[in-house]
């Protein structure tokens, strides 16, 4: 893995009842690079996100993530991975009895910090996704586009060296995804590092990245057009 590289897979293979998803991929993402995934519903993407937080572990080849050798990393050692990678869902997935403060503490007090600083570091990153006045609102009280705003605050609350988006714009309509982009455009701008996985070709023409589709098990650089 290169000292520029935030993921690197190395002759990966990864099947899935008894189905390959992935055969011999070879991929690399640089520190600040953005980075969309694209591919037919069932072709891999999601196996393909789920190998580098470790939910699941390659049959094949080297993974390595923010400094972790996934393939090999011990059970006991998935957290500390994970402190390093942000994760943002499609479905949102906030806690719905805790208002929006509580929502993206959470993600801090479950990694031992103090008072003080998970004060300072949620209201910082509530103000870097806009929603510092709605600290104290509950996620049914919010929009699809604040609700998701509310969880990219959260997956950047530790400060991790590279964001994961599955599908964060699948469940909103066009004006709250292109919010949603320009969010995620200015957080790569920052330094972090973006791979996004998603079905929305609109969205990848009007804001233009680097592009990979998963294809019959293979993953490679394309042009969308």
């Amino acid at each position: 893995m290169s000292e520029q590289d935030v993921i690197s897979l190395h002759n990966v293979t990864v099947t899935f009842d008894r189905q390959m998803v992935l055969d011999q991929v070879n991929f690399s993402l640089g520190i600040g690079e953005f980075c969309y995934v694209i591919g037919k519903t069932g072709a891999g993407k999601s196996s393909f996100l789920k190998l580098l937080y470790r939910d699941i572990k390659p049959d094949k080849g080297i993974v390595k993530v923010a400094d972790y050798d996934v393939s090999t990393l011990p059970d006991k050692k998935v957290p500390y991975l994970r402190r390093r990678i942000g994760i943002v869902f499609q479905d949102f997935q906030l806690l719905p009895d805790r208002n929006v403060y509580d929502n993206v503490a959470f993600a801090l007090r479950v990694t031992g910090q103090k008072k003080r600083f998970i004060k300072q570091r949620v209201l910082e990153v509530l103000g870097l996704v806009g929603l510092s006045h709605k600290r104290k609102a509950m996620p049914n009280d919010l929009s699809g586009g604040e609700q998701q705003r509310v969880v990219i605050a959260r997956a950047l609350a530790n400060e991790p060296r590279l964001l994961l988006a599955d599908e964060p714009t699948g469940n909103l309509d066009p004006e709250a995804s292109s919010s949603i982009m320009e969010l995620l455009q200015q957080i790569n701008n920052r330094g972090m590092a973006v791979l996004m996985v998603t079905h929305d070709y609109d969205v990848v023409r009007k804001f233009p990245n680097r592009t990979v589709q998963i294809k019959e098990g293979s993953l490679n650089d394309i042009k969308v057009v």
